[in-house]
């Protein structure tokens, strides 16, 4: 078969048989991969590890006489390596009290099971925390309002997820604060005058919790409210606005 050249020809080789099958014989170079570590994600086919790391939590609401105690173990995934994590993987909740041992089995059961479905379980926060008790809520330490036991719950879950990274709080910027600082001064001195005892009349060691008075649980003003953004007792009305010590949440009428 004839090939015509069309280009000038600058040099030339001989191509031997043996060439050819030392060619042939020759593996193609293989081109070299940086290895990629496998990157384990949360299903619901994981097995439980024989140990599994987590937390205990006391609740203590005046709606039940003993105390509930949660506990909340984590897997740790991609252990030792840059991609390691913790997740939740199951739930347990303890009490003496077995009036409502029906529903906490269940809501154990439920919530371990959405746990090891993997993805983004953050959203059991929000929808246990707006579950509301028709006989009423109460107040935990430090003033916050719960709905029910259940949202107390949620509040332990919420707290155990900011621990191990799955939930992050938004941080209030230094405008804010100040501005928080500023409206909580003014209204402290606004009403500092109608209650502060007279000297004259009340001693010195009579006036201690006389201060401590003007305070709730939560450490605002007596006067404030709850807050619907927080839930804490920290609602004032300053110049015809509902204003909140805590959050910075605000509601002009």
């Amino acid at each position: 078969m004839a090939i015509k050249i069309e280009k000038k020809i600058k040099g030339y080789n001989v191509v031997k048989p043996e060439d050819k099958t030392t060619a042939a014989a020759a593996p193609a170079p293989v081109k070299e991969v940086a290895p990629v570590a496998e990157v384990i994600q949360m299903h619901e086919s994981l097995e439980r590890p024989e140990t599994l790391v987590g937390n205990t939590y006391k609740i203590k609401s005046p709606l039940f006489e003993h105390a509930l105690y949660v506990t909340i173990n984590d897997i740790v995934l991609n252990a030792g390596t840059p991609h390691e994590q913790r997740r939740p993987f199951e739930l347990f909740i303890n009490s003496k009290n077995m009036d409502h041992f029906q529903w906490i089995v269940a809501l154990t059961r439920i919530l371990s099971a959405v746990f090891r479905k993997g993805g983004d379980v953050t959203f059991i926060v929000e929808e246990l925390k707006a579950v509301f008790d028709p006989r009423g809520g109460y107040f935990k330490a430090g003033g916050v309002y719960m709905p029910s036991i259940v949202a107390e719950i949620g509040a332990v879950i919420e707290q155990h997820m900011k621990s191990i990274g799955l939930i992050h709080d938004p941080e209030m910027d230094e405008a804010t604060k100040r501005l928080i600082a500023e409206k909580r001064a003014a209204y402290e001195n606004a009403n500092a005058v109608g209650a502060r005892p007279a000297r004259d009349t009340v001693s010195d060691k009579a006036e201690a919790p006389a201060a401590d008075s003007h305070t709730n649980a939560a450490g605002f003003p007596a006067g404030a409210t709850l807050c619907a953004k927080c839930n804490t007792q920290a609602l004032v009305l300053m110049d015809g606005c509902q204003t909140c010590l805590n959050c910075g949440y605000s509601k002009c009428g």
